[in-house]
């Protein structure tokens, strides 16, 4: 535990109504004063002092950001149940645009909002201690989250004793409060441990997120016993495998048995499940070092993709290529359908089949061209065609997978299956653009793909398709831009070439 005190105290006398003209104003003050620090050489003992104003600061706006959005909360659903929304209806949309505003993730907007609403009508003592920046955001967030089990009266018990003496509490540590609230909780409702245990076993997912060199981070929330039970069976057979001579690291032998066991099959190498590949033609055939792009993942060096390309991969054991068909060294790839050495016989390797789709790009504006149907589905290739173009969802600040491949202005009034009118979003934004007062429209410009989206107060985000690989976009976001001379190609078709590269079953 520690305590701070300031040499002086920074108190203003009287109050002001914070509106949104005044907080602008703020920030406008900060931006201003940026180079000061640099410029001034303030004393040690008044840089302290402005680091600690301005925590008390941040924490001071948490506090104002959750009590506006609890109001903007009650408001929103007063004026959707007054205009007959269902009531099972009546709050859609509200956290996204929490979310859109605080330039965060619908998922992060929702629990934002619940974080507003528990600290502002069930927990005074915690909230007052983030008015006044007695503890962070993180730190409120913490309590709230250890009391969410809890009924209304035994959160309220709760955060008068936790939080009821600000000066104790700004004392204590991350652990410290929760250890100190979890005591609580389960002093004053014992069975409230119990109910929480059976809905975090509810909460259970498998998630997937990249890793720098081109690794990801595969990622199970799992009840206690089926995660050490996973993980002992992992352990056994490394052990086993180790101890029959496996040279692979025992951590190495971890990960392969469990994507053998996961996808069935007898090699971790041979994955029967479809990447998708998105490179330029320059990078494809021409050499050059514009990275590619795997959607679900992200930017990839560009030898690695073409090495994928031709069915080569690096072995992670000790750095050997292994061919797709299973020939390792410097034996040359089997085409598919080619006669397997050694066994006399034409066998289809399923393997090592690769298909090239090429999807044609403008080559001033980077976008893919066109297609359109009048079926009121998607079309499996227009779906798959906007999903590589989008990458993620394509609401501002979601980035979560696409889900779902939405008319961006509704076919029921109208609106075209086009590519122009098509964008990918997750389940969660489709559904919150749905809610009154919500409009979205393509934008007519020149450039990457856009859409505009206003909410119902009148407040308007845009969001651009990401550049391809080898667009001009692109080339300007990662340099500057450079002539690429003339095709490199007899007929120059493939100059503009984007390559949907699809490795499956």
């Amino acid at each position: 535990m520690f305590e701070y005190s300031s040499p002086q105290e920074h108190r203003l006398a009287g109050t002001a109504v914070a509106g949104s003209a005044m907080v602008h104003g703020w920030v406008e003050v900060l931006v201003d004063q940026a180079g000061l620090v640099s410029g001034a050489e303030p004393e040690d003992s008044e840089l302290i002092d402005r680091i600690r104003a301005l925590e008390e600061l941040k924490a001071a706006a948490s506090a104002a950001q959750a009590r506006a959005a609890a109001a903007f909360d009650a408001s929103q659903r007063r004026k959707q149940a007054a205009a007959g929304m269902r009531r099972e209806d009546v709050g859609r949309g509200i956290s996204s645009q929490i979310a859109l505003a605080r330039r965060e993730s619908p998922n992060r907007g929702g629990r934002l909002l619940g974080f507003a609403k528990a600290l502002t009508s069930e927990m005074p003592c915690t909230l007052q201690a983030l008015t006044t920046g007695a503890i962070s955001e993180w730190r409120a967030t913490l309590l709230v989250r250890e009391t969410a089990c809890l009924s209304v009266e035994d959160r309220q018990r709760v955060d008068a004793e936790v939080a009821g003496d600000p000066r104790v509490l700004e004392t204590l540590g991350d652990r410290q409060i929760i250890a100190r609230a979890r005591g609580a909780a389960y002093r004053l409702d014992p069975k409230a441990a119990v109910n929480r245990a059976a809905k975090a076993a509810t909460e259970r997912f498998v998630s997937c997120r990249p890793a720098p060199d081109t690794m990801t981070y595969l990622t199970g929330l799992l009840p206690v016993a089926q995660g050490v039970g996973v993980y002992a069976a992992l352990s056994r057979e490394a052990d086993r495998l180790r101890a029959a001579g496996d040279a692979r690291g025992r951590g190495q032998i971890m990960a392969d048995t469990l994507v053998e066991r996961i996808t069935g099959q007898t090699d971790a190498g041979q994955m029967k499940v479809e990447v998708q590949l998105v490179m330029s033609d320059r990078t494809l055939l021409g050499g050059e070092s514009e990275p590619a792009f795997v959607p679900g993942y992200g930017p990839v060096p560009a030898q690695w993709a073409r090495d994928l390309l031709r069915g080569s991969g690096r072995d992670g054991d000790n750095g050997r290529t292994r061919r797709a068909d299973g020939d390792s060294g410097g034996g040359r790839s089997r085409n598919t359908g080619a006669r397997q050495s050694g066994r006399g016989q034409s066998k289809r390797d399923k393997s090592a089949e690769r298909w090239i789709r090429r999807l044609y790009a403008d080559p001033t504006s980077g976008q893919l061209v066109a297609m359109d149907t009048r079926a009121r589905l998607f079309p499996e290739s227009m779906a798959r065609f906007i999903a590589a173009r989008d990458q993620t969802c394509r609401m501002p600040w979601c980035g979560a997978p696409i889900r779902q491949i939405d008319h961006v202005h509704p076919h029921k009034d109208g609106g075209v299956t086009s590519i122009v009118n098509g964008q990918g979003l997750c389940e969660a934004c489709n559904q919150a653009k749905e809610a009154p007062d919500w409009r979205v429209r393509p934008v007519d410009q020149p450039g990457p793909h856009t859409v505009e989206t206003m909410t119902p107060t009148g407040h308007t985000y845009q969001s651009s398709a990401p550049p391809l690989p080898g667009s001009p976009q692109d080339r300007m976001r990662n340099g500057p831009a450079v002539d690429p001379g003339p095709p490199r190609f007899a007929d120059g078709t493939l100059e503009a070439c984007v390559v949907d590269y699809l490795r499956a079953a």
